[in-house]
Order: C-alpha cells, then sequence, then structure tokens
C-alpha cells in the first residue's frame, strides 16, 4: 500500500509539474512573441521601414471645381506604384491621409508582382490614422530584388485647408472663380494619394489630370497630351504631363484653373501664371523679366544646367507659405509674385526678386540634391535664404540687396538665438517624426540662422572655394540624398585642392560647432592686452540652459578685424580665451571686431574702446562700415539687455543718427528702440522717448524733404527710397511738425477721389497706418472698402495692415472677429492680421484675449494649412512684461494642453522665457532709462 500511495503522489506531482512549466512555457512564449512580432508595433512608428523603396509612379487626379448634391467639393483618382523590395518582408505600409479609399476585392489596394512569380496574397488592409498610413498585412512575404505594384483608387475633398490637393477661390468680374491647387510639402502628398511621403524615398512621377473643359492643368512636367473626350456623361479635357525627374513626393505640384501666362523662350520656357485680369494688367511682367537672369545666374553660379524643360510659376489667391519650389512648377502667394510700378512699393518689387531667387536656387539646392530628412532642413532652407539674396542682387545690381541680409536675417535669428529655449540648426533624426514636429523645424533658425551660417562659411573658405565644392557636391549627389556632413566633406575637397583657405582644422569640425550647438557667442576683445574670449550670448544672463552641448557652448570664430578703419589679417579664435599683441591700442586708435558682420556672433568691447568707437561715430561716422554702423547699435543694445553693458551705453549709440542718412543703421536703431517702446509705451518714460527721437529724426525728415522737393520726387537710392519711409513714419508717430497733416491730406485726397490715389507706392503702408491711427470710423470703413477692390494683392497686403493701426478698439475688436470669417480675410492673412493688431497699443490685449478665448477652435477647425501657430504665439505675447502676463501665459499652456499647441510649442516656452527676461529687465532699467531720455530729449 505505502508504495502504491507514493507511486499515486509521484503521479499527481509529475502531472502538476508538467501543467505548471507548460502555463509557465506559454506565458513566457506569449510575452516573447508579443515583445519579438515587430511588424505589429511597425505602423505604430512615424517613420517609414528601409524594407521598400519605390521607382515609379502613375496617378490620374480629377478634380471637380463644382459642389457636389452634399455641398462638397472632391476630387477623384487612382494611382499604381511600382516599388522595389529590398528586405523581405510581409508589411506594406504606405503613407494616405484624409483619403476614402475603394474597396476591391474586399481590400483597399491590388498587389501585383512584376516577374513571373505571383505576389503573395493580401491577408488584411487598414488605414491607421493617427500615423497616416495604409496598412497592407500579407500571407507571405515579398522577395528581395524583386519589384511590385500596388494600385489604389480613391476620393478625397477638395476643400479649402490649403493643405495637400486643395481648393481656392477668387472673383473676377463678378463671377466666383474655383482653382484646384496643391502644397504636398513637406507631409501632404499623402492627403492627395497613397505614396511614400518622405523625401529620400525619390520616384519618377507620371501624372494624368482630367478636368473641366476650358480650364487649363499644370503639373511640375510639359504637357504632353492634351485631349478632349466625355468621362461618365460629363464632357472633360484629359492632360498628361511628361514624366518627372526622379523626386521627393513633396515636391509634385498640381493646379487646374481658367489662368493664361506670359512666357518667354530662352533656352529654358519660361511661363508665368496668373488670374487672367493680373496678366492682362502686366502684373506677371516683372516675375517674367527677372526670372530669365536668375536661372542663368543659378546656372552659372552651380556650373550646373538647369535639369528641367520649363520653369513655371504660378500666383495663388490662397496660398499658406510665402512660395513653394515645387519642381517645375513653383507656386506663390499673389503678393510675392505680382508687381505693378503704379502701385507696389521698392519693397514688394524687392520682395518679388528675392522670393522669385529663392525659389529658384532650391531648383538645384534641394530638388536635384535632398537632404535626407527633416531635421537637417536648415541646410536647403539657409542656403536658398542666402542664395536668394545672390539671384536678386545679379538681377537688380545698383540696389545693394546683399547688405540687406544684416537686418532680415542675421539681426532677427539673433534674437531668438539667445534665448535658452533655442535649438540647434541640426536636430537628431529621432527627434523629428511627427508632421506637427516636421512643420516646427521650418523657423527662423532654419531659414535666417541658416543663411547666416552658410554666408559666415562662403566669406572664410573665399567663394571661389565654397562654389568648387558646391558643384561637385551637385553633381555627386544628381537626384539622390544626403546628409549635412556630405556637403562638408566636398568643401573640405575644395579646401584641400585650392590651398588658399588656410583654416585651423577641417570644414566639418568648424561647422559642427555652428551647427549642432545652438545659440553663437558674444566675443569680447580688451583692447588694452589684446585678449579674445567668447561666451554663449543669452540675453537672459540668469536662465537655465538645460540643453547640453558636446562642445560645452565653444566655438571655432573667424574674426575679421580693423584698426582704426584699416582692415587687419584675419584671426581664429579657437578656445574660450586667447591672446593677439596686434590688436592692443595706442592713443586714440580704436578696433572693430566682425567687419561687416560676416562672423555669426555679437562683439563687445572694453569701456575705453567703446567710448573712441562712439567718439569716431559723433566725429565722422563713415569711417566706420556701414554695416558695421548698424551692428554696433545693434550689439550694444543687445548687451544692454544681457546686462554686459549699461543700458546708457547701448543708448548712447544712436546719437550719431542725427547726422546719419543710410537705411541700414537708422532701421537698426528703429528696430532696438522699438523694444524700448514695447515695454515703456504706457509709462512715465514715454514723452521723453518721444521727444529724443523726434529731436534725432527731424534732421533726417528735412533731408529727405529737400531731396525730393518737398515730397513730390523718388530718392534715386533703393535703401534711400526705405529710409525716406522711415523719415515720415517715425517723424509722424514722435508728433513732427507738418507730419501729420501731410499724411491726413493726401489719405484725404484720396478719399475723395477713390479712383485717383495721389499716394506714392512706397510711401501707402505709412501714410495708410497714419491716417487711419488719426482718423475715426470713416477712415477705416473707407480703407475696409478700399482693401477689397483692390487690384493687387501688394496694395491689399498695404491696407490690412493698416486697419490694425486706429485706436478704436471697438474697430480692432470687430477686426479680430473677420480673421475667423474666410469671406472677409482669407485664411492665409488670419496669422498677420492678429499680429498687426497686437502691435498696436490698443489692441494688445485684445489679440491676446481672442486668442485664448479662440484657441481651442482655431487649432481644431483651421488646421496647419491656415495659422502660422508660431507667429501667433510670438507675434501676441513679444510686449509681456508684467507678472500678470507671465501667469496668462503659464494658464494658456496649462488649459490647453489637451488641444495642444503644435507648430506653436516652442514658440510658447520661448514667450514664457521672454517675459521672464522683460519683468527682470525693466524692473532693472526703467530708472536708468528714463533718466537718460529725460536728459538727451533736452
Amino acid at each position: 500500500m505505502a508504495k502504491c500511495h507514493f507511486s499515486m503522489m509521484c503521479i499527481v506531482c509529475t502531472v502538476v509539474s508538467v501543467v505548471s512549466v507548460s502555463l509557465l512555457v506559454g506565458i513566457w512564449t506569449f510575452q516573447f512573441l508579443a515583445h519579438a512580432e515587430t511588424p505589429a508595433a511597425l505602423w505604430e512608428n512615424y517613420r517609414l521601414p528601409d524594407n521598400l523603396l519605390p521607382d515609379v509612379y502613375y496617378v490620374t487626379l480629377w478634380p471637380r471645381l463644382q459642389q457636389d448634391d452634399r455641398g462638397l467639393f472632391i476630387f477623384t483618382g487612382n494611382s499604381s506604384v511600382v516599388f522595389r523590395c529590398v528586405k523581405e518582408t510581409d508589411l506594406i505600409l504606405i503613407h494616405s491621409n484624409k483619403l476614402n479609399l475603394t474597396t476591391a476585392g474586399g481590400h483597399l489596394v491590388r498587389l501585383t508582382a512584376l516577374s513571373d512569380a505571383p505576389a503573395p496574397a493580401i491577408r488584411s488592409t487598414w488605414t491607421e490614422v493617427t500615423t497616416q498610413y495604409l496598412v497592407v498585412q500579407l500571407n507571405d512575404k515579398l522577395k528581395a530584388g524583386e519589384s511590385y505594384e500596388l494600385f489604389t483608387e480613391f476620393v478625397g475633398e477638395l476643400a479649402d485647408d490649403l493643405a495637400g490637393f486643395y481648393r481656392s477661390e477668387y472673383f473676377e468680374d463678378g463671377v466666383r472663380k474655383v482653382v484646384a491647387t496643391s502644397q504636398m510639402h513637406p507631409t501632404h502628398a499623402r492627403k492627395t494619394f497613397p505614396c511614400f511621403d518622405e523625401p529620400a524615398m525619390k520616384a519618377v512621377f507620371h501624372i494624368t489630370v482630367m478636368h473641366e473643359r476650358g480650364t487649363v492643368a499644370l503639373s511640375n512636367g510639359i504637357e504632353i497630351e492634351t485631349v478632349n473626350t466625355t468621362v461618365d456623361g460629363t464632357a472633360v479635357t484629359i492632360t498628361r504631363f511628361e514624366p518627372t525627374a526622379r523626386m521627393s513626393s513633396y515636391l509634385l505640384a498640381l493646379v487646374v484653373s481658367d489662368y493664361t501666362n506670359v512666357q518667354s523662350a530662352e533656352s529654358t520656357l519660361i511661363r508665368i501664371w496668373a488670374r487672367r485680369k493680373a496678366v492682362a494688367d502686366g502684373h506677371c511682367a516683372y516675375a517674367l523679366n527677372l526670372t530669365g537672369p536668375v536661372l542663368q545666374f543659378f546656372e552659372d553660379y552651380y556650373k550646373v544646367p538647369y535639369p528641367l524643360s520649363k520653369s513655371d510659376q504660378i500666383a495663388l489667391p490662397d496660398f499658406y507659405f510665402g512660395a513653394m519650389e515645387n519642381w517645375g512648377l513653383v507656386t506663390y502667394r499673389e503678393t510675392n509674385l505680382f508687381y505693378d510700378p503704379l502701385i507696389s512699393s521698392n519693397a514688394n518689387q524687392e520682395q518679388t526678386a528675392t522670393i522669385i531667387a529663392h525659389e529658384l536656387a532650391h531648383m538645384w539646392f534641394g530638388n536635384l540634391v535632398t537632404l535626407k530628412w527633416w531635421n537637417e532642413v536648415w541646410l536647403n532652407e539657409g542656403f536658398a535664404t542666402y542664395a536668394s539674396y545672390l539671384g536678386a542682387d545679379y538681377a537688380e545690381p545698383t540696389w545693394n540687396l546683399k547688405d540687406l541680409i544684416i537686418l532680415d536675417d542675421v539681426h532677427r535669428v539673433f534674437a531668438v538665438d539667445a534665448l535658452a529655449s533655442s535649438r540647434p540648426l541640426s536636430s537628431k533624426e529621432e527627434d523629428i517624426t511627427r508632421p506637427e514636429q516636421i512643420s516646427e523645424v521650418f523657423d527662423t533658425i532654419s531659414y535666417s540662422k541658416g543663411a547666416s551660417v552658410v554666408r559666415m562659411l562662403s566669406d572664410f573658405l573665399t567663394e571661389p572655394v565654397f562654389l568648387q565644392g558646391l558643384k561637385t557636391y551637385l553633381i555627386t549627389f544628381a537626384y539622390k540624398n544626403t546628409v549635412g556632413s556630405d556637403l562638408w566633406d566636398h568643401l573640405q575637397r575644395a579646401v584641400d585642392s585650392d590651398g588658399t583657405a588656410l583654416l585651423p582644422t577641417t570644414v566639418g569640425e568648424i561647422m559642427d560647432r555652428w551647427v549642432l550647438q545652438m545659440g553663437f557667442p558674444v566675443v569680447t576683445i580688451n583692447t588694452a592686452t589684446g585678449q579674445l574670449s567668447q561666451k554663449h550670448f543669452l540675453l537672459d544672463a540668469e536662465s537655465a540652459v538645460d540643453t547640453p552641448s558636446q562642445f560645452d557652448y565653444e566655438w571655432m570664430v573667424p574674426v575679421n578685424w580693423m584698426k582704426s578703419g584699416v582692415e587687419q589679417t584675419p584671426v581664429w579664435l579657437l578656445e574660450r580665451s586667447a591672446f593677439h599683441s596686434e590688436m592692443r591700442t595706442v592713443g586714440g586708435d580704436w578696433v572693430l571686431l566682425n567687419v561687416n558682420l560676416t562672423g555669426y556672433y555679437r562683439v563687445n568691447y572694453d569701456a575705453e574702446n567703446w567710448e573712441r568707437i562712439l567718439n569716431q561715430l559723433n566725429s565722422y561716422h563713415q569711417a566706420v562700415p556701414v554695416i558695421n554702423r548698424a551692428q554696433i547699435v545693434d550689439d550694444a543694445f543687445n548687451l544692454g539687455r544681457a546686462k554686459m553693458i549699461p543700458v546708457s551705453l547701448a543708448l548712447n549709440t544712436t546719437k550719431f543718427l542725427a547726422q546719419e542718412t543710410a537705411y541700414l543703421p537708422w532701421q537698426s536703431a528703429l528696430n532696438n528702440l522699438d523694444y524700448f517702446y514695447l515695454m515703456f509705451d504706457q509709462t512715465d518714460v514715454y514723452e521723453s522717448m518721444q521727444a529724443y527721437l523726434r529731436k534725432q529724426v527731424t534732421p533726417l525728415f528735412e533731408h529727405f524733404r529737400n531731396i525730393t522737393a518737398d515730397w513730390t520726387d523718388v530718392p534715386d537710392g533703393h535703401t534711400d527710397q526705405y529710409n525716406q519711409v522711415n523719415a515720415i513714419r517715425v517723424a509722424c508717430s514722435t508728433g513732427v511738425d507738418g507730419c501729420q497733416n501731410l499724411t491726413a491730406e493726401w489719405f484725404t485726397q484720396w478719399m475723395q477721389h477713390p479712383a485717383q490715389n495721389p499716394i506714392h507706392p512706397n510711401l501707402r503702408s505709412t501714410v495708410y497706418c497714419s491716417a487711419v491711427a488719426a482718423g475715426g470710423a470713416k477712415e477705416w470703413d473707407f480703407a475696409w472698402e478700399m482693401l477689397h477692390t483692390a487690384s493687387i494683392a501688394s496694395e491689399a497686403e498695404k491696407l490690412m495692415s493698416a486697419l490694425a493701426c486706429t485706436k478704436d478698439t471697438g474697430l480692432l475688436e470687430r477686426y479680430l472677429t473677420f480673421t475667423l470669417d474666410a469671406a472677409k480675410i482669407r485664411k492665409q492673412d488670419a496669422t498677420s492680421v492678429i499680429v498687426q493688431v497686437a502691435g498696436n497699443v490698443e489692441g494688445r490685449s485684445l489679440a491676446w484675449d481672442f486668442i485664448t478665448l479662440n484657441w481651442r477652435y482655431i487649432f481644431t477647425e483651421y488646421g496647419v494649412g491656415s495659422f502660422s501657430f508660431s507667429k501667433l504665439i510670438s507675434g501676441t505675447t513679444r510686449t509681456f512684461s508684467t507678472q500678470r502676463q507671465l501667469d496668462q501665459l503659464l494658464q494658456f499652456k496649462e488649459q490647453n494642453a489637451d488641444v495642444g499647441f503644435g507648430s506653436a510649442s516652442s514658440a510658447l516656452d520661448q514667450a514664457i522665457e521672454r517675459t521672464r527676461a522683460n519683468m527682470e529687465w525693466v524692473s532693472e532699467n526703467q530708472s536708468e532709462v528714463r533718466d537718460w531720455f529725460r536728459a538727451e530729449a533736452a
């Protein structure tokens, strides 16, 4: 019995043990397989896997320019993409967003193999809304080295959201016209047809468009076949285009309209497309005359021929960006492409020239050779921004456009990059994955810092070496993708082969310090000892820098310098501090660093050298280069804000302006004094500040009155025309005798004869604003009426800005509400209107209250294509300098955390940091500022 009992226990124990082990193994196996089943996680990743590569697309689209029975505008289409499998996989991920895909055979796609072997059967298909994928699961694996074709049919909404394939509307001769147009950049091609929507997924696109009879279809390639036919009982035209070059999906463009064009057949066919009336009125002539020379300039500059058969440029009534470099069909806001010498100002003309040059620069740098991923978009946009000044300068050589990069880009980005919440030019690839993160990097850092750093690079390499490296880079990587280091490698080869550029180390090692860490240095020279030193410049010296740098915020700094007006041999500052005996001074000699601001850094001096520079400016300012006169002012004001020099020293740099007539120094000073107005215009500092500026600007006002024969003529120089506008604007705003009467009289004459505007186009922005500010509802209503009858977008833009100048808060509140009604203010203009209202002292709190009240609606209903959220936040908060305003910002951030901030996330953090810095600065400096202005205004 005992033995038998033991055996039964053994059996029971054995069974229990086996069951337990099996259970444990099952649990372990389940957990392991769940973890190991990586394909299940792939569609949750925002980046495409690297197992499939597209070769060619065949896309047919049919936009309906009439509403359907549901009141919607739609488009239908189909797409076949031929792709290669480079790694075995049983999963196809392809981007698709907001498309209704047609089911065939129980699935959303049809898959065929291009070899004799059949394609794997489809197990299941579905769309992932969050990551914007069409997911195709297969029963077997695609084979590496084989090619396959994926076919889809779909319906999409031709919405007015300014993204993907979208709808734009305008009225011509009282008739509403509808345009189907596109904005694929950066992640909206997937909203038009399913595609591998990443910049490295280059392919050839065969595009066919079906469209209403009487309309014209345009795309990247030239039209190669146009056939009239009937489809489903509807008379249509089918237009087929030549295949595109191998390119990224974000560069695709499609437009259907009843536009016409002006053209010139040079070596490349150039066509400028626009509304028929705009073409008839000659608004496209300047763009046409400019495009040929700029294309020729870039062919010579890059030493690479223009790679396409034609260059189309088209002006659109509704467009999110200023322009978009679609390869072969560049799209523009109307205000950026049109020019009418009778209506447009010289600023409008310059804007047209530089934007055309920017977009055409991309035809090579960005389109022919494309960055692999958006984390290095700065190199694409920064280079094009820098090159835009060169191309436009070639076309308009008398304008001195190259100097204007100082105000428009270098100074602009210094203000942002001096914050602890700034970011490096290049981000880690894994940190930029979601569409909203991609949109966020198209900011001032990418464009303006990128341009400033490329300009510095070209300067210290010398232009011939820079261009040699650029040429081999473009030839080597044509129709391919690169990373930033590829350009450094080619520039280094040019340095090595040329032998004239003497660098302290490799191009890559120098540039890494400017690209991979945020911010920039302030370089300080002690002229008594010759000691040069550098440190990370922060507008708020006490702000905490949470972002670590592998270079510990040290830079390799190229230092161009002069002594008492004579340029000296450049030096490099490679560490925190170094001595250069040649920089010591004796007697009245003065040292000036960063000649012509070729380096991306600020400069500080010992007190004695500051005094000698100021003495030189006050006695004979022309001894200092004009760019440096502007830079001395800008450096001093920002050093004062950073507590590195007394604020009174910064203000002293404006004294010489009473003798200055050049634009750059005046504009630099006004930009910096604008901060004082933002901080103090509701304090006891305001009146004495007004009196001082009135004293300084009066000689400038008189200068321009004299050289224009009492305002009946226009100054010859391009920047002199700009400074004439400054003279009138500042004279009127500070109460110079006769100025406001002058502008009010001009505006009244126009109100009496609306068809005959007596105000010179250059002066209209200033005169309109001054007259609306001094007037009431009558002037405002007249400006509103003229806005809606304006024949050119640039004139409408001036009036739109002037409407925000009124002192009537009721009118400002009404104007803000108009931004939510696209029938009154186009979606593309809404951000500008709100920011302009915020720039009016009477509208500041109104604009911020409007944003906080409507944020949820704006963010969720209007979407990324309508509002530039970062500009909204930065533009409505730049005056914030009180605890109450800081609390409002923090509350806004907390209350809307569930909604989100999209591309405004960084701007919101910067606004909080800037507000804290403003609070501290005002508290510490108000008394000194008040005393200085009172003394100098006397």
